[in-house]
């Protein structure tokens, strides 16, 4: 049994893929070929917005959003510690200090409540009111603390991030920014595809990201990402940034940017997906109610999906009683063939890349908490029925 079945999805679309692949390699133009173009303009009008920009990874589109903000030094970027590294790891790169945010219990989304009360306690420069990192530093080159406080760091960002599948309270984020006066970057890095309040993932906030990992619901055969915006002057500077700041052309350099560009043969495969995307995104519906349906009263907690919501189901995570009733469970999976995975075992404010910070064991319990129970299930379009039901069987059991 697969974990994500991408050989299915594959036989579905294999002369597709095939004739794009051999189209790009016809006309030879491997770095921003005219897929590029027709990648983004296509995703652009399915999202919603004016301008979507390839680059060559969910990470990279992180990266080029904030340096698009001018994020930097005395920044405060406001995320969740329950997430991949790479959320946080790009506000460090800067020299931006990521200030973590608990998530909701239900959601595993970052918690609005306490986002503001983050915000505040990061203005009073008081710790009573809400955890804050102790240290900062000048660059990612450096762990040494400079300075015991947090009373020099302004409020700059929010990456709210649609942990598996699912957006984050954009509603109540929204008026938190506004009331504030401080920016959202959309991690929509494992929601591509996902509604709420009648909008598609990667329309919320100033700039959106999301990846193109092959795990992802809409993933390429390599690395790939895109930023969306409706902001026509930070599409401007990010088309710069992924190519070395660029100017009028590749030999003018405007600003400092990276190496950033979507291959043309990934974008080629993408458009292929892109094809039965709608159909996949409605038959992991199916799945995900298949398994919520059947595991109500069972020793497990499946996912909540608040009104009004429709998740991308990236990922299907389940919480177990406790640590050890979870490794019980994987392991009765394991020996009768069924992968499982956990998504995340170690919150990112204890992760040692971050030590500097101060951040202590108790910090954000909920999402302590989830780590310690938490772990993810067979998940994809083509999940066969009889499967599922096996799946379902030994964790009732």
């Amino acid at each position: 049994m697969e974990f994500i079945d991408l050989h299915a999805q594959q036989q579905r679309i294999r002369e597709t893929i095939e004739a794009r692949i051999r189209a790009v390699l016809d006309h030879g133009q491997y770095i921003m070929g005219p897929e590029i173009k027709e990648l983004e303009s296509k995703l652009a009008a399915y999202v919603g917005v004016k301008h979507a920009l390839g680059c060559a990874s969910g990470t990279d589109a992180l990266l080029m959003a904030l340096m698009a903000l001018q994020a930097g030094p005395g920044d405060a970027i406001f995320t969740s510690p329950f997430t991949f590294i790479a959320t946080a790891e790009v506000i460090s790169l800067l020299g931006a200090t990521p200030v973590f945010v608990d998530i909701n219990e239900r959601t595993f989304n970052i918690d609005p409540e306490k986002l503001e009360q983050a915000i505040i306690a990061l203005k009073n420069n008081d710790r009573s009111i809400y955890p804050l990192p102790l240290t900062t530093h000048s660059s990612h080159l450096t762990s040494r603390p400079l300075t015991p406080h947090t009373s020099h760091l302004t409020p700059k960002g929010i990456i709210p991030v649609d942990l598996f599948g699912l957006l984050a309270d954009y509603a109540a984020i929204e008026k938190i920014a506004s009331k504030h006066g401080i920016k959202i970057i959309e991690d929509a890095a494992q929601s591509f595809g996902a509604e709420s309040m009648k909008r598609k993932a990667c329309s919320f906030g100033d700039i959106a990201c999301t990846s193109f990992f092959p795990a992802k619901p809409l993933g390429c055969y390599g690395d790939g990402g895109m930023c969306f915006t409706n902001d026509d002057g930070a599409a401007e500077i990010m088309d710069s940034i992924r190519v070395h700041g660029k100017g009028n052309h590749k030999y003018e350099n405007v600003r400092i940017g990276i190496n950033g560009r979507l291959d043309t043969l990934q974008a080629a495969i993408l458009i292929a997906k892109f094809g039965i995307f709608a159909e996949e995104i409605e038959l992991r519906q199916k799945v995900a109610a298949g398994y919520t349906v059947a595991l109500q009263e069972s020793p497990v907690t499946p996912p909540y999906i608040p009104g009004g919501y429709k998740s991308s189901w990236a990922q299907y995570s389940i919480l177990a009683k406790n640590d050890k009733h979870r490794s019980t469970l994987q392991a009765k999976l394991k020996d009768t063939g069924v992968p499982t995975a956990i998504y995340y075992p170690k919150p990112l404010h204890l992760q040692t890349a971050f030590s500097y910070f101060g951040y202590r064991q108790g910090d954000f319990p909920i999402s302590e908490d989830c780590a310690s129970r938490i772990f993810s299930l067979p998940m994809h379009p083509y999940l066969k029925p009889a499967d599922q039901d096996k799946i379902v069987h030994l964790l009732r059991s």
